[in-house]
């Protein structure tokens, strides 16, 4: 069975204004980075938003659950902001237990060629082929538990609470 990959925004699909100076959304480059990453994995893409996570509501929240658990696939990733992704990981993680739920995002667009998206993705690709059912977080390589996750603002990164 395909993976299936939820899109909800973030910083992985952004893009830059060079006439205003503004990030802003377009278009998903996910299709674009499974085929640059050379992925042979059969995955299912379905945009639910183009947000950024600081602008996502508890309804936003609600929409990606309520796809996560009417979807066919038990295998998900989701591409989310990174400033919120904790408090939607917590969401799921009460609601989809029957799943392998993995969000991940990027720190720097995917357009500006330096990100870490493309990584963060493959990564997800892999956690969620081999974790047992819950909710994660993917990010630089590492994989955290749902309620055992933090963005430290300090450094930009994900670390475990305790």
């Amino acid at each position: 069975m395909a993976i299936r990959i939820f899109i909800t925004g973030g910083t992985f699909d952004k893009e830059y204004n060079e006439l205003t100076g503004k990030l802003f959304f377009k278009d998903t480059h996910l299709q674009e980075m499974l085929k640059l990453g050379r992925c042979k994995v059969e995955v299912d893409v379905r945009t639910l938003m183009m947000i950024d996570s600081l602008e996502m509501t508890d309804s936003d929240r609600e929409i990606i659950a309520e796809n996560c658990l009417k979807c066919a696939e038990d295998k998900i990733i989701i591409t989310h902001g990174t400033d919120t992704m904790e408090q939607t990981a917590h969401l799921l993680g009460s609601k989809v237990a029957s799943k392998t739920v993995v969000l991940t995002g990027a720190m720097i667009p995917y357009k500006f060629g330096s990100s870490d998206g493309l990584f963060n993705l493959g990564s997800a690709l892999a956690f969620v082929e081999t974790l047992p059912h819950g909710v994660y977080i993917a990010m630089n390589g590492r994989c955290f538990i749902w309620d055992n996750v933090r963005k430290n603002r300090r450094t930009g990164e994900f670390e475990e609470v305790r």
